[in-house]
């Protein structure tokens, strides 16, 4: 737990030299060596903060080069939560991958007629909150939790529970930074939304996990500028 929390701390302190120092997408970041002499942590704490950077899609490891900045985390992002949160919510995607892909799969091919009806009017709701000025968060929510109930199990109603916290930081951060850019960027996000949900229509389990990989991946990537 202590080492968990430094490489927590590591992170935090990777992304402030980011913002701090102006690093552009591109920008070589401080050699392993000189990050833990900065922070007073050993390298294995280091390398550890840098590979769940990358992970992040914040950093970009080049073998014999070092770490690069790949992408900036917004001001719009950090404005809905302090870089000390970044490696606990960021880090959410990565077990969302594997949980809501799986949930998406198993609800296309066991999902009842109630339980679509009840996935097509979470959509129907979210498509108003998004193409209004409404937060839009609570429908997101809402429409991903109503694909978790549609698996039959309630083990992934209780791992997603465990994640709302930080998936709703995410959501809000999200649907903001989506809004402040051009249209087509809320017009992505309810396709992506639909592709999942005519996936579960259609009971096309692979169809309807690789669209909900394909949308988490997006999600994340629209964090960044």
């Amino acid at each position: 737990m202590a080492q968990e929390r430094l490489t927590d701390r590591a992170y935090t302190a990777i992304v402030e030299i980011i913002n701090d120092d102006d690093l552009r997408v591109g920008d070589r970041l401080p050699s392993e060596a000189r990050l833990a002499e900065m922070f007073g942590m050993s390298r294995t704490i280091v390398r550890e903060a840098l590979a769940r950077l990358a992970s992040d899609g914040i950093t970009e490891p080049r073998r014999g080069a070092g770490s690069f900045v790949k992408n900036r985390p917004s001001d719009r992002m950090l404005a809905f939560m302090p870089a000390t949160d970044l490696p606990a919510t960021l880090g959410t995607y990565e077990v969302r991958f594997v949980l809501e892909a799986e949930a998406a799969r198993l609800a296309a091919a066991r999902r009842s007629g109630e339980e679509m009806s009840a996935i097509d009017a979470a959509l129907a709701r979210l498509r108003t909150a998004l193409l209004s000025d409404a937060p839009a968060h609570d429908e997101d929510m809402d429409l991903h939790r109503s694909i978790v109930a549609a698996t039959a199990n309630p083990a992934f109603a209780t791992a997603f529970d465990a994640l709302v916290g930080e998936v709703e930081k995410v959501m809000r951060a999200g649907v903001d930074i989506s809004r402040s850019r051009p249209p087509e960027v809320i017009g992505a996000m309810m396709r992506e939304h639909e592709t999942i949900v005519d996936a579960i229509r259609a009971q096309d389990a692979d169809g309807a996990a690789l669209a909900m990989r394909w949308h988490l991946s997006e999600g994340r990537k629209r964090l960044m500028p």
